[in-house]
């Protein structure tokens, strides 16, 4: 595949493209937050593979890695990506804290809503370089040294990045839970059943 894809051989971008589409795709939204600029991303993405096809290595395994790294620069060009990630971001959230009507699903799945809907708030909170390698290293699955290959750095900055990365993962998402608790404030008394009610004695001329 890499022989022919060096050669320009329109057949194996074909293959390519097949195998890998929804790949760079799904990467690219997790980059971006917004389907319209993924789908712009992945054109992009595989036109910018035809342009640098001669810089693919001879020898390796599959080229999936390299498409993601193609995608990733892609999508740090998008002068629109930060503002859209964050705006998407938040309305994801937003929508991870609707719940269902169901009380039983309610019940079993409100702390685990909440935390989600905070660490996606918190991961538009995370630099570029950040999002970068999780969504790589987590969400795509990629092994430190393909993550290296993907975004043209050193295996250790991978490590290091995504040791910092979660780290800051973890923190942020608390925070925003501790966030939401305060804005919650403490919880209305005005329910029923916990208004006391005060027995007047009644006097002899009222009988």
């Amino acid at each position: 595949m890499r022989t022919r894809v060096r050669a320009g051989d329109p057949s194996a971008f074909a293959e390519l493209y097949d195998s890998h589409a929804r790949a760079v795709y799904n990467h690219a939204f997790r980059l971006t937050a917004d389907w319209s600029a993924a789908e712009d991303v992945m054109a992009e993405t595989f036109m910018q593979a035809w342009r640098l096809r001669d810089r693919v290595d001879a020898e390796g395994g599959s080229l999936r890695p390299w498409l993601l790294g193609v995608a990733t620069n892609v999508a740090r060009g998008h002068h629109r990506s930060d503002r859209r990630y964050r705006a998407a971001a938040t309305a994801a959230a937003e929508a991870e804290t609707a719940l269902p009507d169901h009380a039983d699903e309610v019940a079993g799945r409100l702390d685990d809503r909440r935390r989600i809907a905070a660490a996606l708030r918190a991961l538009a909170l995370l630099r570029r370089p950040e999002r970068e390698v999780l969504a790589l290293c987590l969400w795509e699955g990629l092994e430190y040294t393909a993550a290296a290959e993907a975004l043209g750095v050193p295996v250790g900055t991978v490590r290091s990045r995504l040791s910092r990365a979660r780290a800051k993962l973890r923190r942020l998402t608390d925070a925003q839970l501790v966030d939401e608790k305060r804005e919650l404030g403490p919880p209305d008394r005005q329910t029923r059943g916990e208004h006391t009610h005060t027995i007047r004695p009644v006097s002899e001329g009222s009988r």
